[in-house]
């Protein structure tokens, strides 16, 4: 076991290098220049749009934009706010919490073009649906030339799409903070027994298709998101003396990296720093990987750029508001510095420190609503994948594939789970912003349209 995680640690390593950094981050700051900042002046627009105020039912796809919105969140809206944000303080101290968020900014950006090309660039499967997803974007927007870069995504979403992370993390939660406070004995059998749980929830779900998978998702994100908020702003009151010095600090760090205790980089640990920020941000809101374009391009609408706009939603809600919180949470409560605990155990601690008693069961709770909830939305887009490479009537393979992970992730490390997708996640970004660099000044053409007529419609 320990020569498979250093293998897939290296590869993960490996892949996460400087190339694929200049690839998101320079490529995501490229596509907020060309943009000008234009959509980010039109978000009460795009809040418009997601309230459904131009729903069309006779436009083509399968879901609205808001149900689009919410299967995508609940994917992005998860374990990398909760474990993930705890993984970055724990190795990098408060400072990469400031470069997830500047993340988040490119990220916002990064999904107007990679949303707006799903939409524009749709093609259809096998059986004849309209589909939409970075696959399509390739082989319909660039031609066929360029399918092999679309089977190289597809492949790799595959593995990227397992949700071996969210998995395991719940598992760990389930351990820490209910059965073993209990006394009830932990070890292989109650892991696996976690996981065969989720395995009979997760294909009552997934096993219905798009339709149930984003009814789920609409009706649980909202729910998840303001019980999460409620308890957190509540922990923040309690120690809101704290607030202002941590908040100060994630600046101070940012810079400094005193905290940091992972393997330098560019010749330094705030390069490092920087890598680790971007990692877990890229991790939390997805942003340039491709999984958002598969839900957005599902959309019932025929404006690529109205889409666009509520996808760009999505990391400002993930990233900026979600992950501030739980790292705010982490830090004033001062369990970062107190505990050996990692992942969502310390974010477990945080909250039953200024909450005792109830404020790990109220984590606990959110913790199963986001695993849940992420557990539909990547089987989506596993299935997607996996039709674009055979065919949409074999497409349900890939659910018994899934469904399978699940029970060897319940009762497999954290390391090596965290490494995995991190690493296929690279792999899934190369061919999705290749593409969105290629294809972006068409974006651009369209939007200054749409803005244009929208003025004089206002």
């Amino acid at each position: 076991m320990d020569i498979i995680n250093q293998f897939v640690a290296d590869f993960a390593s490996f892949v996460w290098g400087l190339p694929l950094l200049i690839l998101l981050v320079g490529g995501g700051l490229y596509l907020l220049t060309l943009s000008g900042f234009l959509p980010f002046k039109y978000l009460g627009h795009a809040i418009q749009v997601l309230r459904g105020k131009y729903d069309d039912p006779d436009d083509p796809g399968q879901i609205n934009h808001f149900e689009a919105l919410t299967t995508a969140l609940s994917s992005t809206i998860g374990m990398g706010n909760v474990a993930g944000v705890a993984v970055a303080i724990t190795l990098g101290g408060p400072g990469a919490i400031f470069w997830m968020w500047i993340s988040g900014i490119i990220g916002m950006s990064t999904k107007f073009f990679t949303c707006s090309l799903a939409i524009m660039y749709r093609g259809k499967d096998s059986r004849g649906e309209v589909q939409g997803g970075p696959m399509y974007v390739i082989t319909e927007g660039m031609g066929k030339a360029w399918k092999p870069f679309a089977i190289f995504f597809s492949i790799a979403g595959l593995v990227g799409a397992l949700p071996v992370f969210n998995v395991n993390q719940l598992t760990q939660a389930i351990r820490d903070i209910v059965l073993v406070p209990n006394g009830v004995e932990v070890g292989f059998t109650s892991d696996l027994f976690i996981g065969i749980v989720l395995f009979v929830i997760t294909s009552v779900v997934i096993l219905g298709g798009i339709s149930r998978i984003s009814k789920a998702a609409s009706k649980m994100v909202p729910f998840m998101v303001v019980l999460y908020f409620v308890s957190v702003f509540i922990i923040l009151i309690i120690n809101f003396d704290q607030v202002p010095i941590y908040l100060k600090m994630i600046f101070t760090e940012a810079f400094s990296a005193t905290k940091y205790g992972g393997d330098p980089m560019f010749g330094g640990v705030v390069g490092g720093l920087i890598l680790l920020g971007i990692r877990r941000g890229a991790f939390s809101n997805e942003a340039g990987i491709g999984t958002a374009p598969m839900a957005h391009g599902a959309a019932k609408t025929s404006e690529p750029i109205r889409e666009g706009m509520v996808a760009m939603l999505g990391p400002a809600i993930d990233t900026l508001i979600v992950c501030t919180l739980t790292a705010l949470v982490i830090l004033v409560t001062g369990v970062w510095e107190t505990t050996a605990d990692n992942g969502v155990s310390l974010t477990a601690n945080a909250f039953n420190s200024s909450l005792p008693g109830i404020g790990k069961y109220l984590l606990m709770l959110c913790v199963a609503v986001f695993s849940v909830s992420s557990l539909f939305s990547y089987s989506y887009y596993g299935t997607k994948c996996m039709s674009f490479l055979i065919g949409a009537d074999k497409k349900h393979y890939y659910n018994y594939i899934y469904l399978f992970s699940i029970l060897i992730a319940s009762v497999t490390s954290l390391e090596i789970m965290l490494n995995l997708i991190d690493g296929f996640f690279a792999l899934m970004a190369i061919p999705t912003m290749m593409s969105t660099l290629i294809l972006a000044p068409r974006v651009m053409k369209a939007a200054k349209q749409y803005f244009a007529e929208l003025k004089e419609v206002v």
